[in-house]
């Protein structure tokens, strides 16, 4: 073996071991396609939307799952753009799914969930009960060191406002789809930074829950 060769298997390694293991025991999980064509009228939708606290279990069929995360941050154009506006034109945000089956992160591009961590941590996505239990908690991750030239301050407020769009679009899915949801800020930054294992750069701006509506 040459000392080439030698030096990209030793890299190969190192990146698997730096691999959260759910990542390597999970396939990517590609999701149906977006159905464009369905919900109620944006008017409609405005009128209904509401925050919600209070979550049933039951897990979200595929189908919206699917529909929601296209919503949230999908491509919706053909030369990559997305669903929501985002901070001068730069790509700062990622969408995680955090589920009963780990933390998933999602893919716009191919639309998929790719495996991040194989822990239910939902509970760790908030500071309120119903987060522990409800299907789906969104965690917004911004990318800092993509936001050159301006303080830490700056970073989180423009951050902030990206997820708030993705939030919006998730508001008005959800009132169309007679879904709950609630935007939130109420969470324990770096505690949930550490258990997502995000890298330095990268930081938490706002969390979503969403589920159906306890009845």
């Amino acid at each position: 073996m040459t000392r080439r060769e030698m030096n990209a298997t030793l890299l190969a390694a190192a990146a698997l071991a730096a691999m959260p293991m759910a990542a390597l025991a999970q396939e990517v999980r590609m999701l149906p396609n977006p159905r464009k064509e369905a919900g109620k009228p944006l008017m409609q939708a405005l009128q209904l939307r509401r925050s919600i606290r209070a979550f049933s279990p039951r897990p979200l069929p595929p189908e919206l799952l699917s529909d929601l995360l296209w919503a949230a941050y999908g491509v919706n154009r053909p030369n990559g753009d997305r669903t929501a506006p985002y901070w001068r034109h730069i790509m700062v945000i990622d969408v995680y799914a955090a589920m009963a089956d780990g933390v998933w992160l999602y893919d716009p591009k191919q639309h998929a969930l790719r495996p991040h961590l194989e822990a239910d941590i939902r509970a760790q996505t908030g500071l309120q009960d119903f987060v522990a239990t409800a299907p789906l908690n969104l965690v917004y991750v911004a990318h800092g060191e993509k936001m050159k030239d301006i303080s830490p301050e700056e970073r989180r407020l423009y951050a902030s406002v990206d997820a708030a769009f993705a939030g919006q679009s998730v508001y008005l899915y959800c009132a169309s789809e007679g879904l709950a949801t609630v935007f939130r800020g109420a969470v324990d930054y770096e505690k949930l930074k550490q258990a997502m294992r995000l890298e330095d750069g990268q930081f938490v701006a706002f969390a979503q829950t969403v589920g159906y509506p306890q009845s």
